[in-house]
């Protein structure tokens, strides 16, 4: 099987997290500066089988866009130009953020690195694609 990967996209950074080759676990991957995400893609996918990428959506509760949902969807068709072959499903991203930093105070993280944002990038990614495997099973 080939992995799945989860990207939260952010102006500034992206987190990203990807599963096992077998889809049972959600992992942490990384945080790369967005201006050299395309290049890191690359890269990744030369090295690794992936068969779908999850993208973040920012949505506000009431299903209105964000101040991030036309960067994202800017993103989403450059992606679709550049990697025809991998498909994209777009995934709820709302309270990630939040949920993230949850986790990094429940992991026992200590306050120095809960304010690395990245780290909340890729725990952020790392929940929207553990919550995607639960509910494709």
């Amino acid at each position: 099987m080939a992995r799945i990967m989860c990207i939260d996209y952010g102006a500034k950074r992206t987190g990203i997290a990807v599963t096992d080759p077998l889809q049972i676990i959600a992992t942490a991957l990384t945080t790369v500066a967005t201006n050299e995400l395309y290049t890191f893609l690359e890269q990744y996918f030369l090295q690794e089988n992936v068969e779908l990428v999850l993208i973040g959506e920012p949505l506000n509760l009431d299903d209105t866009a964000t101040h991030a949902t036309p960067l994202v969807y800017s993103f989403v068709e450059k992606f679709k130009k550049k990697f025809t072959a991998i498909p994209i499903l777009l995934v709820d991203e709302r309270f990630t953020s939040k949920m993230a930093a949850q986790a990094m105070i429940q992991m026992g993280m200590k306050k120095k690195n809960r304010q690395i944002k990245g780290n909340t990038d890729q725990i952020a990614a790392t929940i929207m694609l553990q919550e995607y495997l639960e509910n494709k099973h």
